[in-house]
Parts: C-alpha cells; structure tokens; sequence
C-alpha cells in the first residue's frame, strides 16, 4: 500500500484525492460570492502542463466591484521538485512531486477597498529510496489603501478565529509570520496590514494539518466580505485612484521579486498567465512620491509595519 508517511489511515491518493475535492469546492464557493458581489462572471480557462497535471484558471475583469478577480486551481507532477519549494527542507531536491493548491487575488475597483489575497497549497515529494515527504501552506493577507481601523480589527478576529481551534499559538505564530513574509525589504515596509501565513506545515499529522487548512479556507469569504460591503461604493475621485495604482506598484514588486509562489510556477513551467494573474491590470509608479504631511494617503505609513492591532484597536 502506497501510505503517506508509514500511516495506515491515508495513502497518498487518498490524500490528494481529499485536498483536491476540498479546494476545488473552496475555488467554486469563491466563486459564487464574488460573482454574487460583482454582477459579472468569471472567464474559466482549463490548461494542461506539457511535464504533467494542470488546472483552471478563472478570471473577472472590470466588473462592477473587481478590476480584476483572479483565482486558480492547479495540480502538477513532475519528475524533479524546484529549487523555490525546498527552502526548509534537506534530501528533496530534484525529487518526483505533486503540487496543488487554490491561490486568489482580488483587486477591487474602488480605492477604499482593499486588495486582498489568499493561498492553501498541499505538496508530496517522492525522493528515491526514502519515505515521501508532505506539507501543507498557506494563508491570507490584505493590502489597504486608505486602511480603516475597523477593517483591519475585523480581518484579524476572523484570522484568529480560524486559529483557535489548533492552540492559542496558532494564530500569534502566523501572524507574525505572514508579518515577516510579506515584507520589502528595499522598502522598509509591510506590504499590506497582514493576516496568516505558514508554510512546511506537518505539526500534529496529516489529519490535523489538512483541518487547519480548511479552518483558514472556509474563513476567507467571512474576512473579506464585510470589508468589502462596506467599501466598494464609497465616493472617490481622481487623487484616491492616482495612488490606488501607485500603491499598487508596491504589489507588483513583491510578487515578482520575493513572492514563492511565482517563483514555483515559473521554475516548475507552470501556465505564465496563470501564474502572473495576481498582477493588477493598471498600476503606475512615481520617482520619490511622497504623502503630504497629515494626508489621508500619509496615514497608511502607521500600517506599513507589523502591528498588534487586536490589542492596539480592537
């Protein structure tokens, strides 16, 4: 019996077959909302990897409330792991693998809204003569313009009620994690006000891993929905959408130079479209652009940093 890690209670197709139907459901429940939300649909694009598996892509674009909506599914195999998903780990490299996951990017319309994004992930190696490896990723973050105290006291409850059932660590860990990751360093600054993230995740077996992650999923559409009901109307004029697209200059710097989820899709061959989806269709940046002083814009400076803002703001 092919079994994950010596367990008798999953094999590996047993497991890719569960996280497979879960994030394929998470991805069409995803869906429906936010077309629900929008008022426009989604483009689905099916694509297959020439080395092996492939997935669906789904985008919206100009709709009502979403410049661009983007979220895929992929599963691919292939004969050699790369180089970006070893990191944290010894004896992997190069090794036979399969590799899926859901990853979104919302980039709302209106300026007072929030870009938001989220990612779950399941991998397998399969080096020669040793027993496979497994791990679990993943997260959500957001990425304000014009930050709303609020909004940001709200996403982090969500977050951390998604913890909650795992250990009162759980959520502290990830926070600060997603803090660490998804920062500039040649900026000096956060990229948004943050949420969870975590990665090599095999603490407490496959059971345990697996039900984390669909705590994260299933809590996604709760987070960012309310936020975005309260946002997506709100009056604005060109001065709030001239620096929606310079702030979002910030967004393509970190996904193209830091982010590992580009760099697995583009070092395993993955569908370059597909993968370059979370890029904002309009974005613009500006030689030593800087807020004026007690500016609504200058204001999202106090967000740029890690914060511990259920005990700051909530």
């Amino acid at each position: 019996m092919d079994t994950l890690n010596g367990s008798t209670d999953w094999t590996q197709a047993a497991a890719l077959g569960a996280v497979r139907a879960y994030l394929t459901g998470l991805q069409d429940t995803i869906c429906a909302a936010v077309e629900a939300v929008d008022g426009g649909r989604f483009r689905r694009d099916a694509w297959q990897r020439a080395e092996g598996g492939g997935g669906e892509s789904r985008i919206l674009s100009e709709g009502a409330a979403f410049e661009r909506a983007g979220i895929g599914f992929s599963h691919v195999h292939g004969a050699a792991l790369p180089a970006s998903a070893t990191q944290q780990r010894s004896g992997i490299d190069g090794a036979p693998f399969q590799a899926m996951g859901v990853s979104l990017v919302f980039h709302p319309r209106n300026p007072y809204a929030p870009t938001t994004h989220a990612n779950l992930r399941f991998l397998i190696a399969m080096p020669q003569d040793a027993p496979a490896v497994w791990w679990f990723g993943g997260g959500f973050d957001l990425t304000p313009y014009y930050p709303f105290e609020e909004d940001v006291v709200h996403w982090h409850r969500v977050a951390r009620e998604a913890c909650a059932p795992f250990g009162e660590d759980v959520y502290p860990r990830y926070k600060a994690w997603c803090d660490r990751y998804f920062f500039l360093p040649h900026r000096n600054e956060t990229r948004g006000v943050g949420g969870l993230f975590f990665d090599d995740l095999t603490e407490g077996g496959f059971d345990r891993c697996f039900a984390l992650l669909r705590s994260v999923g299933d809590r996604f559409l709760p987070a960012y929905l309310p936020i975005l009901g309260r946002r997506k109307d709100l009056p604005y004029g060109e001065r709030e959408r001239e620096f929606q697209l310079y702030r979002r200059g910030r967004y393509v710097e970190f996904n193209l130079i830091y982010d590992r989820g580009t760099l697995f899709g583009l070092q395993s061959r993955g569908r370059t479209e597909s993968i370059l989806m979370s890029l904002p269709p309009r974005v613009r940046w500006e030689y030593d652009w800087r807020a004026t002083a007690g500016s609504a814009e200058a204001k999202l400076d106090e967000f740029l940093r890690p914060r511990d803002y259920l005990a700051e703001l909530g």
